[in-house]
């Protein structure tokens, strides 16, 4: 990226000024190396993203941004249904509501590191994973429509876990104001028999030994410790919310034109937040939000099943679930005032800091479990929501590396058994039933995720906690 057209403010923080059709500034959070590396179109896309009418205070891009659909991946945005604001499809995502589960094993490295081979197997016989996976759970019509208005509470109600697992999870379990009626028949189809898999793509399900911790106090909070080894998921709604955005995005074009919206281009489609379209995709939204909690407590199920086959004493409990593909209406003050606003963020993780009363007790001193995936083979992270935060970005921060390059060039570089080698040379097992998959998900296909990290915790967005490296990664 150019960076000449930006006016730095701080170390990790660049705007972008309003200038034509923009109703406000963008502001980039990056390191000089990171926003040097960023691919131009996301200074398009955070420029038509601050066009959009009713958007309030700033169009955000997060360290891991890049090229997205319409929104560039890595953005945050806010608007206002007072000021005529609008929701966007593109804003969210296609994957409603992916985000990362973390739990706390109690096992150290040293008693894994002695299982890992009949470990990974176990997961991979009982975790379905790869492009159109199918697990054993086939929803009626009836149980379809619960699930997506109870989410990972529906879930817990069927048997898939303890209910104190929904007081670790966002919105503890379910998006209020879901509307099963508002989902399609073809996404409720594509949906009845995926739930408890993994999917494709850069979804994984991880287990992690912790290296580093940086901040002893808020790591001993959350129950982390060096040598610890955790258990990290990372999957959304599945089939059900590429529907339902692939939906409303022909909804939207329409509803935009008679709205009388002029877009930047077609790919942000949106619809006044005000409006029957609006109304109906947010139903259908929060419903898609529902499918992907319930989806991952499904998935702990399975989890916490495979571990105690091969480490009874395994504990399993949950650290938090946060999703980072999402539209949620949130407090947020604006210039002194405080303001009921519709935040979208996409592949941006809510960073909630400490004393915000949407977060369980146990983290009120401490703020939001902030969780980064790394790319396969690759760090993760967990951070901490800061109070600073939650005036830089709407209490936002980055998701995980952010691409670098594309699938199709990432076959060209590497191939799926070479990876594998590669990283079983390294320790880490990696089972997958996709060649194809792997080499797509190559680690050097990412940008690096400790400069990414480094740079939203230089920012203030959030606090570093602790660093996790993989072990054992199960791939779609």
């Amino acid at each position: 990226m150019d960076i000449s057209r930006l006016n730095r403010a701080a170390e990790c923080e660049w705007h972008l000024p309003a200038t034509g059709a923009m109703r406000v500034p963008g502001v980039i959070y990056a390191d000089e190396a990171l926003l040097r590396a960023m691919d131009e179109k996301v200074h398009e896309q955070v420029a038509n993203v601050a066009a959009l009418p009713g958007i309030v205070k700033a169009s955000f891009a997060m360290p891991d941004a890049h090229w997205g659909y319409g929104f560039p991946i890595g953005s945050v945005a806010a608007f206002d249904p007072d000021q005529n604001g609008v929701v966007s499809a593109g804003g969210v995502g296609f994957d409603i509501s992916c985000g990362v589960r973390t739990l706390l094993t109690g096992l150290t490295v040293v008693e894994v590191e002695r299982v890992k081979r009949p470990l990974a197997d176990t997961l991979y016989a009982g975790i379905p994973a790869g492009v159109g996976s199918t697990g054993t759970l086939r929803l009626s019509p009836a149980q379809m429509d619960a699930m997506l208005a109870g989410g990972a509470r529906w879930a817990v109600s069927e048997g898939y876990g303890p209910p104190e697992d929904l007081e670790r999870i966002e919105e503890r379990g379910a998006m209020s104001g879901a509307d099963p009626r508002s989902v399609s028949e073809a996404a409720k189809r594509r949906q009845r028999d995926q739930m408890g898999t993994l999917g494709s793509g850069n979804h994984y399900l991880e287990v992690q030994r912790v290296t580093t911790i940086y901040d002893t106090a808020i790591g001993a909070a959350f129950g982390l410790e060096v040598g610890a080894v955790v258990v990290s998921i990372h999957c959304g709604s599945r089939g059900m919310g590429l529907q339902i955005g692939t939906d409303y995005l022909r909804e939207m074009t329409i509803a935009a034109k008679a709205a009388g919206i002029a877009l930047p281009e077609r790919e942000l489609a949106c619809a006044p937040i005000r409006s029957p379209v609006g109304e109906r995709y947010l139903g259908a939204m929060r419903a898609g939000m529902n499918c992907a909690l319930a989806n991952r407590q499904i998935l702990t199920h399975l989890t916490r099943e495979a571990f105690r086959t091969v480490l009874p004493h395994a504990r399993l409990s949950l650290l938090y679930d946060v999703s980072h593909n999402t539209c949620k209406v949130e407090e947020h003050v604006v210039d002194g005032t405080r303001r009921g606003l519709f935040v979208h963020r996409k592949g941006a993780t809510r960073a909630f800091g400490p004393g915000h009363p949407d977060l369980p007790q146990a983290f009120s001193a401490t703020g939001q479990p902030v969780l980064i995936g790394g790319s396969m083979g690759t760090a993760s992270y967990i951070l901490a929501g800061t109070s600073r935060g939650m005036s830089a970005a709407f209490g936002s921060a980055c998701h995980g590396a952010g691409r670098s390059m594309s699938r199709h060039e990432a076959l060209r570089h590497w191939g799926g058994r070479q990876v594998v080698d590669e990283l079983a040379g390294r320790g880490i097992l990696i089972r997958s039933p996709s060649q194809r998959g792997v080499a797509e998900e190559a680690p050097g296909a990412y940008k690096d995720v400790t400069e990414v990290v480094d740079a939203a915790d230089r920012a203030d967005l959030a606090r570093k906690v602790a660093r996790l490296e993989p072990m054992v990664c199960v791939k779609g």
